[in-house]
């Protein structure tokens, strides 16, 4: 059988990472095999009349979307027929999501897919890798898009940063003397417009940790939410609400993205997709909530990603192409953008973006540093905490092209000057990020203070919910009506997140700048 490379799907091992020798060949493993879309011209149409801001382009329903788009049977069959000539279990297959989860051991899928599987020794761990790309056979050519979860390498990591020691436990009663903030004093410092986001679902996407109930309700209780806001659980891939029982871990990152999205939309149901961190996982979680009928979630908060340039090319399309259905249903997704400035964390001397923030379809989600009094904030600045403290990610793309809501824009270096934004810039806006203005959260059992670009997703997506609330019906892709001057931010002035630096208008640090809620209300509900 004639096999060939899998566009796009070439690895490479984590940057000091050793082989130790040939995976388990009888260990057990889950892939994800991603199919194309059913050819349709007027998807394409239907994304740039979204892309140029056409007011009269309506978001299709699940079950339209499912109907018009979904895989094709005969694609489903190949692969089906595919897994079964090499021993592999069909474990789940969507249509609609484009996915076919088959199963197996090491051996099945390295005879399937012609890659030799190691195990692999990092500083973080260990994972089961791979080098080079993946191979299909000639009648999967095409059909094809992607092949995620032969590789189990941490996918991503969380974007939040706990304000360090000491005084993070000291909570202020009101926002005069505050250097930290509840979310429901950020919602009126930012205007937020009205409403407690009901009849609408938030989805949250955790690829790690947990949340107990008892810290939800003790939380919402302290801040003057009654009732709790519900909170449900959603297992992906076998992951599971799964609390660590330490603050710093990814609890931390679960309890902040529950408890800003509960408090500012305390009315909305928050569904929270737990997977694996993994690029299958992670993508599957984004895919189940996306085309969940039974929760039918109007917006996707994630607050977890990684430098673009570790992710392969098959992957940065596959989700791509996930935001891109999003945007056609009318599910706006707020993504945060890193904590590591221009470098995303990465010590090569170039600049990097966070994925999957630099997708054109996420709502890129950039930081800010909040001085306030009780009714006003009184100056924002961009979020750097200087060298060995964290910063507001943002910068250019090395990977997606600069989408039509950006054109004629200029990107500011703090050394350089102001240039042509020739890819896709990252962020699109921004929030109170930084730790030492951070948010008064809860968890496992301690009242802490924490900030990051993982606050800044959940804020949006609080303040989208009340929107789709207010407006009846969802605001979806939102990035024209910003880039449109349709609603007016607070412009970010001051400051920078290492190469770049702030400016009037759109930057590479915070974006068109800070919720302005009532204007941006006004403007998608108008």
């Amino acid at each position: 059988m004639a096999l060939q490379a899998l566009s796009g799907s070439d690895r490479q091992p984590m940057p000091g990472a050793r082989a130790l020798g040939p995976a388990d060949p009888t260990e057990r493993l889950e892939v994800s095999v991603m199919l194309r879309g059913r050819a349709d011209p007027d998807l394409l149409e239907r994304m740039n009349r979204l892309a140029a801001g056409d007011p009269s382009v309506g978001h299709m329903t699940r079950e339209e979307f499912a109907d018009r788009y979904a895989a094709d049977s005969a694609d489903i069959a190949k692969v089906k027929a595919f897994a079964a000539a090499h021993g592999l279990a069909v474990v789940q297959e969507s249509a609609a999501r484009h996915t076919i989860i088959l199963s197996g051991t090491v051996t099945q899928f390295n005879r399937a897919f012609g890659v030799d599987l190691q195990k692999y020794e990092w500083d973080g761990g260990s994972y089961r890798g791979r080098t080079g790309p993946l191979h299909i056979p000639d009648e999967l050519n095409g059909a094809v898009a992607a092949v995620l979860g032969l590789d189990n390498r941490p996918a991503a990591v969380p974007h939040f940063r706990s304000r360090p020691q000491p005084g993070n436990v000291h909570w202020h009663a009101n926002a005069a003397a505050a250097t930290s903030f509840t979310p429901v004093q950020l919602a009126s410092l930012y205007d937020l417009p009205p409403g407690s986001g009901k009849g609408q679902c938030v989805a949250i996407i955790e690829l790690g940790g947990g949340y107990r109930p008892a810290d939800l309700k003790a939380y919402f209780t302290r801040i003057g939410i009654h009732p709790a806001p519900h909170v449900s659980a959603q297992s992906v891939d076998q992951a599971r609400n799964a609390p660590t029982g330490d603050p710093n871990g990814p609890d931390g990152e679960v309890m902040l993205d529950i408890e800003v999205v509960g408090a500012i939309a305390p009315e909305a149901r928050v569904v929270v997709y737990f997977a694996p961190n993994t690029d299958a996982g992670f993508l599957d979680a984004i895919t189940t909530a996306l085309h969940d009928t039974a929760n039918n979630p109007s917006v996707i908060s994630i607050s977890w990603g990684g430098p673009e340039s570790s992710w392969t090319q098959q992957s940065l399309t596959a989700f791509d192409q996930a935001f891109q259905a999003a945007a056609a249903m009318g599910v706006t997704v707020c993504v945060a953008s890193g904590d590591n400035g221009s470098s995303d964390g990465l010590t090569d001397g170039n600049d990097h973006v966070d994925f999957p923030a630099s997708s054109p379809y996420a709502l890129a989600c950039g930081g800010t540093r909040v001085q306030a009094d009780t009714n006003a904030i009184e100056a924002e600045t961009v979020w750097n905490d200087g060298p060995g403290g964290g910063a507001g990610g943002g910068g250019v793309s090395g990977f997606f092209p600069l989408p039509a809501w950006q054109n004629g824009l200029q990107v500011t270096k703090v050394a350089g000057g102001a240039q042509p934004l020739t890819m896709r810039g990252v962020p699109d806006i921004s929030g109170d990020a930084d730790p030492q203005t951070g948010y008064q959260v809860r968890v496992d059992g301690t009242d802490t203070v924490i900030g990051g670009t993982s606050a800044v997703a959940p804020l949006w997506a609080g303040l989208i919910a009340r929107i789709n609330e207010a407006k009846g019906s969802p605001a979806g892709l939102i990035h024209p009506m910003l880039y449109g001057g349709k609603a007016s931010l607070n412009d970010i002035t001051q400051g920078n997140n290492g190469t770049f630096a702030a400016a009037q208008g759109w930057d590479a640090c915070t974006g068109l700048g800070s919720p302005r809620g009532s204007t941006v209300a006004a403007a998608l509900i108008g």
